[in-house]
């Protein structure tokens, strides 16, 4: 087995958003009582390994009914060893059914140390991880790819990371999960901007292919200074301590992708977007650290 290219099939480039959220989610939790480190490394692998397994069945389903195939955008923007040859589409689903397995196994033993309310998490993880392109539902291709992936890297990963240290909900990490949210689902929607002409000749339905070129750009440049403004609302409501305004030092970075989205849409627009979401996330967890050492 060539472990490189099953590195590759699994994306672990995306795996930071992952760690962002998880790591919102501690830092959250730490503000509000004792953090315990092992159980945040537990909810990181388990996380990460459901999200590689996410990423390896969405292939695999694309790949099987013809989405994924030589010259779709995707394969060249990005490696991808199942079009490729390079591993096969059986393999492919043993693997993910392998992650599925390590995270579910993790899972368990959270449940049996947090208590029952930590289930929900895990079944709405389970559920938009596999449905995202699994029939019967495939909701990526209805418009709703989106809205479940700021649901899932915001409130059910920050939320359910929160859990795992506190065993109870917390509002402040789910308003605190917002705007990161949103910048993840950017990322979807910012490869959706690009793939609108492929994506309606094969007849898939995204928010890109609906709403068009021009108002999927504004809704995207839109969502971008929506992220910034929940942070300064925030801040505010004093959700967020004064530190929060270091998010605003990503800001630069975000003016500029706005700027490049006005006059075309890169090839790597996804990339640049996880870029900013990277920055964006990363300030937003020294700002929380910062308040639980340095309170204002």
């Amino acid at each position: 087995m060539n472990l490189k290219i099953w590195f590759l099939a699994t994306r672990p480039w995306s795996f930071t958003m992952t760690a962002i959220s998880v790591g919102v989610g501690g830092a959250v939790a730490a503000l509000d009582g004792a953090f315990d480190v092992w159980l945040f490394l537990l909810t990181l692998v388990g996380a990460v390994c459901v999200h590689g397994a996410t990423n390896l069945i969405n292939d695999y389903f694309d790949y099987k009914s013809g989405v994924d195939r030589p010259g779709a955008p995707t394969t060249l923007y990005r490696p991808h060893p199942l079009v490729q040859g390079l591993i096969s589409p059986r393999a492919v689903l043993w693997v993910s059914v392998g992650l599925y397995a390590i995270a579910a196994i993790i899972g368990l033993a959270l449940l049996a140390l947090k208590g029952a309310g930590l289930l929900w998490f895990i079944l709405v993880g389970a559920i938009a991880s596999f449905f995202y392109t699994a029939g019967p539902i495939k909701y990526k291709y209805l418009a709703l790819g989106e809205l479940a992936v700021f649901l899932m890297w915001g409130p059910v990963i920050v939320g359910g990371t929160y859990f795992v240290q506190r065993g109870s909900l917390s509002l402040d990490a789910v308003l605190i999960s917002v705007p990161f949210g949103l910048l993840v689902a950017l990322v979807l929607l910012a490869n959706n901007l690009r793939d609108i002409d492929y994506d309606r000749s094969a007849g898939i339905a995204t928010l890109g292919t609906l709403l068009g070129q021009q108002k999927t750009r504004v809704l995207y440049q839109g969502l971008i200074l929506l992220a910034y403004l929940a942070i300064a609302l925030l801040i505010a409501l004093k959700i967020l301590s004064p530190w929060g305004v270091l998010v605003f030092f990503s800001a630069p970075v975000a003016f500029r992708l706005i700027r490049t989205l006005q006059r075309e849409i890169p090839n790597d627009a996804d990339a640049r977007t996880a870029q900013l979401d990277t920055l964006f996330g990363v300030w937003l967890i020294v700002g929380l650290i910062l308040e639980k050492i340095f309170p204002l």
